[in-house]
């Protein structure tokens, strides 16, 4: 199918299904979901045929966020190898197929299609975005193919808004929920902090779910919220509201975005001589973000993020060492996750064993107990999410430092 037609129909499909939402970090954003049943198509989905198990992995490989894409890609392909080289699954060696979605929710929509009509995968992995991910579902429910996003944390992925479930969607990550609150004990219980602000994307789900929780939490906690303030994607200058910020003296300011944003603000922040502790989420991690701060500017920062390369764990240092033998530079939390997905797939497909479909991988997915990968242990609840531990990190002279683990 020509790319014209893909687009063609992506559109189309965009126009009579209920989305909504721009880019957003670990999660691009949407609004609604689709139904948990979609359509479906005949059987269950794409079958393993012959010695090889084809995987898609529909990711932002270019684009506003190609730097989550691109290190699940890495970390994916690292894994693969791995598998390929230990006999495989089931004496089958996996095919990964990459298709770029340009970090756009139509091209997302397209990989899909591609990948399940043209390319025939038995799953998919991606997109790494929230909104790329939401605007797949339809895709995945409908061709009964499994769809598994490393880094969408919107709870919207797997769990519409009237409580349905998305049949054939799963995650690797957390949810933003869980990150919020993480962010809001840190601040209040290891901080000491009493008065905070919230500096968030007001277009963005992502950023107004942690948002929602980490104020929750801290007023729980006992803090106050002492001023709120908005932004919007793409803007480049800060200053006003930073002032307005400033003005309100926290001790402590929240800013649940996107790395494009997040180094503008971090480093406008500090010109004002705004020197509070600043702290994200996993939206924050990318290279790109010390390039548009600065690492003066980033001291005193934290992060919750999936994962710390620095963290002593075996599984995780072994990890580390076959990932910087293979690219020569330390992994860090999406190249974990990219890798951790497809082991997450590979576990449910030894389970499935000889009947590998995408229905009999769903059920395997849904049914994971225990799993020990490298960023983290976890159960898969009733929602589809894993339930897993989360890492506090801190930026000390542009490295990423680990400072702590926090268990569900």
């Amino acid at each position: 199918m020509k790319h014209y037609k893909l687009k063609k129909f992506a559109s189309l499909f965009l126009a009579t299904s209920v989305l909504a939402g721009a880019l957003a970090g670990c999660g691009t954003d949407s609004g609604g979901g689709s139904s948990s049943n979609g359509g479906s198509s005949s059987g269950g989905g794409n079958s393993a045929s012959g010695d090889t198990i084809k995987i898609g992995a529909n990711l932002e490989l270019s684009g506003a966020v190609a730097t989550y894409g691109l290190s699940i890609a890495d970390g994916a392909t690292l894994a693969m190898e791995e598998i390929n080289a230990s006999g495989g699954i089931n004496g089958k060696k996996i095919e990964l197929i990459k298709v770029d979605n340009k970090s756009e929710n139509a091209e997302a929509v397209s990989a899909a299609i591609r990948l399940a009509e043209q390319e025939k995968v038995v799953a998919m992995i991606g997109p790494a975005t929230s909104g790329n991910s939401v605007a797949t579902v339809q895709i995945a429910n409908q061709h009964k193919i499994p769809m598994v996003t490393a880094s969408g944390t919107a709870p919207n992925v797997t769990e519409n808004a009237d409580g349905t479930i998305n049949e054939y969607a799963f995650r690797t990550c957390f949810i933003d929920p869980f990150q919020g609150t993480v962010a809001a004990n840190f601040a209040t219980n290891e901080l000491g902090a009493k008065n905070v602000a919230i500096y968030a994307d007001n277009a963005s789900d992502y950023a107004k779910g942690l948002a929602a929780s980490f104020k929750e939490t801290v007023e729980k906690n006992g803090g106050k919220v002492v001023i709120e303030q908005a932004y919007v994607a793409k803007d480049v200058d800060f200053k006003s509201t930073l002032t307005n910020i400033k003005g309100a003296n926290p001790d402590f300011i929240f800013i649940p975005g996107y790395y494009e944003e997040v180094g503008l603000i971090v480093k406008q922040a500090r010109e004002l001589g705004i020197t509070a502790p600043l702290m994200g989420a996993d939206g924050w991690d990318s290279p790109t973000l010390i390039d548009l701060a600065g690492k003066d500017a980033l001291n005193n920062t934290f992060i919750t993020n999936h994962y710390s390369s620095e963290d002593p764990d075996e599984t995780i240092q072994k990890f580390v060492k076959a990932f910087e033998t293979k690219y020569n530079q330390a992994p860090n939390a999406f190249h974990a996750l990219g890798y951790d997905t497809v082991y997450y797939l590979k576990d449910a497909i030894e389970r499935a064993g000889d009947n590998v479909t995408g229905e009999t991988i769903k059920n395997m997915l849904a049914e994971t107990k225990d799993l020990s990968l490298v960023t983290g242990k976890f159960t898969v609840d009733e929602k589809h999410n894993p339930v897993k531990s989360a890492t506090v990190l801190e930026f000390k002279d542009g490295n990423q430092v680990f400072n702590s683990k926090v268990n569900p």
